[in-house]
């Protein structure tokens, strides 16, 4: 234990010897988190919208009403033909085209339907599909404002029972993105931070030669990677502890669940990620190195984590891939006890998994740490 100790103490010199070192540590990846947790949206807004207007009714102005007080859309001009509107589109000046019929109004009253047709850029395809809910939301809300208005007391006898649907959002009541974004971020933050860290550390012994004397020393091989393990550890406490109380002062974010199952679990996942670390540095031989195999795998295991695109949209190979992926439990428990309030039993599954994944990677981690002098 002694031996540890003095590992453990001389990591943490090092650490705060570097008065440079700390502010990279804690105070970068915490604007980060400001940062990406407001900019990582899906909410598209100021849509460039533009319409041709073939009826020039009330109707027709009303509907176009809609848009002008949507807070998503922006719009920019009414083009007298659908030529002209193309190529405003195809020069990048509108996003969206609406195209008003002729005797819009007419249909409405005679036939009570009529149609519209919408021209949406779709270059950004997930872009496309946000804005066509958009506007979708927009028309069906004048449809039933625009019913209300043309039913006449004869089709009220007549009219068939309807079944309406009364929607209550869990969770996130104010469907706010940042609600679902900010416990994600965080936790790739912790990851990135505490993978670089302890990735580049054995190796970082090796360029300067201090490895060296490390090795003829009689300390065992699992001891130096506890003692190499340790630091980081809490220094990933520290970073979710910081996080955490930035999600709540900046962000509001709900923390429904219990504090103390996010740090027991945080404390397995942990060592996952710094017994990866551990292992990449033990195989490379530069700093360099280190950071680009990290850098290779952080970036794999955040696009496939579910952090930004569903796990249910991959493919199946994709999915089946993500059983590997340490992040994606990490989010997932991180979303479930914060936004749920899961206890133990739900997040259980994940636990287990993570469990395994630390015992592997630290085993890794010793078993490839080679004492040579």
């Amino acid at each position: 234990m002694k031996t540890i100790g003095y590992i453990i103490q001389k990591e943490f010199k090092q650490i705060f010897r570097n008065k440079g070192m700390l502010p990279i540590i804690f105070i970068l990846p915490l604007l980060q988190l400001v940062i990406l947790s407001n900019a990582a949206t899906f909410e598209i807004k100021n849509i460039k919208f533009s319409y041709i207007d073939n009826d020039n009714t009330s109707f027709s102005r009303a509907l176009i009403d809609k848009f002008e007080a949507s807070t998503y859309f922006n719009v920019v001009s009414n083009f007298p033909s659908e030529k002209i509107a193309s190529s405003a589109m195809l020069k990048g000046e509108v996003d969206v085209i609406l195209e008003i019929p002729h005797y819009f109004e007419r249909d409405l009253l005679k036939d009570k339907k009529t149609d519209l047709s919408v021209i949406i850029n779709a270059i950004d395809g997930a872009a496309a599909g946000v804005e066509n809910v958009y506007i979708n939301q927009i028309v069906q809300g004048f449809n039933k404002n625009a019913q209300a208005t043309l039913i006449q007391p004869s089709d009220l006898i007549n009219q068939p029972k309807n079944i309406s649907s009364i929607t209550s959002f869990w969770y996130n009541e104010t469907l706010n993105y940042k609600t679902f974004m900010v416990p994600g971020i965080l936790v790739l933050l912790v990851t990135m931070i505490t993978l670089f860290l302890s990735g580049m550390n054995i190796v970082r012994e090796k360029e300067i030669g201090t490895l060296e004397q490390m090795n003829v020393t009689p300390i065992r091989k699992h001891e130096f990677i506890i003692g190499k393990l340790f630091p980081f550890w809490i220094i990933g406490f520290g970073l979710l502890t910081i996080g955490l109380i930035i999600s709540k002062v900046i962000f509001n974010t709900p923390i429904i669940g219990n504090l103390g199952l996010v740090y027991f679990y945080t404390a397995f996942y942990l060592l996952v990620i710094l017994g990866m670390g551990l292992f990449i540095s033990n195989f490379t031989d530069t700093q360099q190195q280190a950071m680009f195999i990290a850098w290779f795998f952080v970036v794999i295991f955040i696009l496939m984590s579910g952090l930004f695109t569903p796990i249910e949209s991959m493919p199946k190979w994709a999915q089946n891939l993500t059983e590997f992926n340490p992040i994606k439990y990490f989010v997932e428990v991180m979303r479930m006890v914060m936004l749920k309030g899961a206890d133990f039993n739900d997040i259980l599954p994940q636990f287990l998994k993570t469990l395994g994944y630390a015992i592997i990677m630290n085993g890794l981690a010793v078993w490839s740490y080679k004492k040579t002098s």
